[in-house]
């Protein structure tokens, strides 16, 4: 039996894809660890997922200022040698990462120790984790074929992104019972796995009006719950969603959404009509704006910038979205959305 360490960490974004992969994994036929950071979010999630986890020591990297800059070097070198122990003892055949800080390690330590590596790259640019283990990689899969530029040539393979094969297996119904709702259109709006306090807002201020039109299911972010509205009809809020989101995406006619790179390519890959809001520049890297107008130019959704959102604008282009929505569901029924898992795992086989 063949073996793989899965790795990466910090958000949603670098654990979700990874989990995506297990299915046919296993069916593949892989023994599979996984190793993520002490006490990371990964932890939980992997866990879950009957996958043996392995914690180690990181560091952030930073491009700014920070004291931490002075000791989180120390964490990324004990997490190498951490990484490195593990590897040599467990000895995979491939290691495959989907970056964050606590990735850089272990593909490090991974090549280090002959290992072949794959890393996949959401984002359009990417981030500094993936800069950097781009130098030890064997493979590097992207969603984008606007990254490929950015990436050797012959490292670089347009893959798409690992959905979740449950996503697709969502039943309306079933959500029609967990909600309550009545027959009116239904909006789903996600702010991303930690929320955002912007989009929370303009969407509490346009409430009303938009509720005239669709029911709204709001996932909000884990405290950003308004308790004066728990009780208001055709709204429901949620801090997080896992089980159930599969069935309120089927229930769902149109979605807002932050344009962080998985998020949007599991709508593309359900055909949702949908309106992003990415995170500005001024609080991110800009990468959400790269993904959302790619997006836009591609036909598949509408943007509002985070500096132009407020709750009129952000009521008239849910209308305008919903109005059109035939235009954006044909756009994206033209995409080749649901082969990123195939695409991968031929990979993984290829160098393992």
């Amino acid at each position: 039996m063949k073996k793989i360490i899965l790795t990466g960490g910090g958000t949603a974004g670098h654990i979700t894809p990874n989990i995506a992969l297990l299915p046919a994994l296993r069916e593949a036929g892989y023994d599979i660890k996984y190793i993520g950071s002490k006490n990371g979010m990964e932890e939980g999630l992997i866990k879950a997922q009957n996958i043996p986890y392995e914690g180690i020591s990181s560091g952030k990297l930073r491009r700014y200022f920070d004291l931490k800059n002075f000791t989180d070097p120390f964490k990324v070198l004990k997490g190498l040698f951490e990484a490195k122990s593990i590897i040599k003892k467990y000895s995979p055949d491939i290691v495959f990462s989907k970056g964050g800080f606590v990735s850089v390690p272990v593909v490090i330590a991974a090549a280090l120790s002959k290992v072949p590596v794959i890393i996949h790259e959401s984002d359009i640019t990417p981030g500094l984790a993936n800069k950097i283990a781009t130098k030890f990689a064997t493979k590097i899969c992207t969603n984008f074929p606007e990254t490929l530029q950015y990436l050797p040539k012959n490292k670089a393979v347009l893959t798409g992104s690992p959905i979740r094969k449950e996503l697709l297996c969502g039943d309306r119904e079933v959500a029609k019972k967990l909600t309550g709702f009545n027959d009116k259109p239904t909006l789903l709006i996600i702010g991303g796995s930690l929320g955002s306090v912007i989009v929370n807002n303009a969407v509490r201020k346009s409430l009303d009006d938009i509720l005239k039109e669709f029911n709204v299911i709001h996932i909000c972010g884990k405290g950003n719950e308004d308790e004066s509205l728990i009780e208001k009809p055709g709204y429901l809020q949620y801090e997080y969603v896992d089980k159930e989101l599969k069935d309120f995406f089927a229930l769902s006619d149109v979605v807002v959404s932050r344009a962080g790179a998985n998020t949007i390519c599991e709508l593309l890959a359900l055909r949702k009509p949908n309106l992003l809001i990415p995170l500005s520049g001024a609080a991110s890297r800009g990468d959400q704006i790269l993904n959302a107008e790619s997006f836009k130019n591609a036909g598949y959704s509408e943007v509002i910038e985070e500096e132009d959102l407020s709750d009129i604008s952000l009521s008239a282009e849910i209308h305008k979205l919903y109005t059109n929505r035939q235009k954006y569901i044909d756009a994206m029924s033209k995409s080749d959305a649901n082969n990123g898992v195939s695409n991968i795992i031929k990979l993984i086989k290829q160098y393992s």
